[in-house]
């Protein structure tokens, strides 16, 4: 559980990330470890998605990605514990719970968008198709800049605040756990004939895992709201009245957030594919969004991932004393 081992090894990850990311070398040697728990589910999938009892044979899938993930995660958390002076195990489990961050690799996506827009729609469109699932081709200017900003604040939440919260709790197997329910979400969660039943038990997990993260996440977009000059109250109100009717029961607390922050609509009617899905709007202000909006999301967003890490720290010093 909360150990100021444990939020020391989370604090020290979301700095390492923040300053290096991932680095490219590495990916190109060994990819990412969100890609070998892909390969898993995959295989996963294709193997043991079939009729019939598909919902109970997703059940089994979960169960082995968790087993894979986390008994691994675990045995090397207790082994440096028990090999090494404490500080230098805390920074050999800090690089690699930074693996499984997203804070800088979020900003460079969202910004390229940003710089894509600034340039012309079609760089735009093609930088936000890197970060959300819906059709580029019908988005405008102001669309594209929607896409990019929701992304931005659904992604702080399972990309930032959830992993490093459950890392807080229960260290590496804690955010490693996370990111594979998250990726098993991602990738077979889905209501589609395929993935109705198979996914349901990953897309019902997910849902849990990332509802405290998604209040925090509303939490901290209100405070950095306050402190980059948006308006925090609105922030509030935004997440009062609107969070709930989002048809995810999480994204739409850090969406409709950044939406009462930045005097934006956010979410409402989306096409992925060819298919248009209804959703709720959040927030009253203007849909009327472009490049120097992204800006002003990408500040707020930096603020709190400061905030974040500000808590952590804070708390870890009242542990201490």
């Amino acid at each position: 559980m909360l150990s100021l081992a444990n939020l020391a090894i989370i604090v020290a990850a979301l700095l390492l990330e923040a300053a290096f990311g991932y680095p490219n070398p590495l990916y190109r040697a060994i990819r990412h470890p969100v890609i070998w728990t892909g390969a898993l589910i995959a295989w996963l999938d294709r193997t043991l998605n079939t009729p019939p009892r598909a919902r109970l044979k997703g059940v089994a899938a979960l169960a082995i990605l968790l087993l894979t993930t986390g008994l691994p995660c675990w045995a090397i958390q207790e082994l440096l514990f028990a090999a090494l002076p404490r500080p230098i195990a805390v920074i050999v489990l800090a690089l690699l719970a930074s693996t499984l961050l997203a804070q800088r690799s979020l900003f460079t996506h969202v910004r390229a968008v940003e710089a894509g827009l600034r340039h012309n729609l079609d760089d735009g469109r093609a930088a936000v198709s890197k970060i959300v699932g819906r059709n580029p081709a019908s988005l405008d200017t102001a669309g594209v800049a929607r896409a990019a900003i929701e992304s931005l604040a659904e992604n702080f939440s399972d990309g930032v605040v959830a992993p490093a919260l459950w890392g807080a709790l229960f260290g590496l197997p804690g955010i490693a756990l996370y990111k594979t329910i998250n990726t098993a979400d991602s990738m077979i969660g889905h209501r589609t004939p395929r993935h109705a039943a198979f996914g349901w038990a990953a897309a019902r997990l997910d849902d849990l895992v990332n509802l405290p993260a998604s209040r925090l996440s509303a939490l901290l977009i209100a405070l950095a709201a306050a402190l980059s000059g948006a308006d925090a109250r609105a922030s509030l109100r935004a997440v009062l009245r609107d969070a709930g009717k989002h048809r995810s029961p999480n994204a739409g607390w850090p969406e409709a957030a950044m939406a009462g922050a930045l005097g934006l609509r956010l979410a409402g009617p989306r096409v992925y594919g060819d298919q248009r899905i209804e959703d709720a709007w959040m927030g009253d202000g203007t849909t009327e969004t472009g490049a120097d909006d992204i800006a002003s999301a990408l500040g707020v967003y930096r603020r709190a991932c400061i905030a974040l890490l500000t808590i952590f720290v804070a708390v870890a010093v009242l542990i201490w004393r």
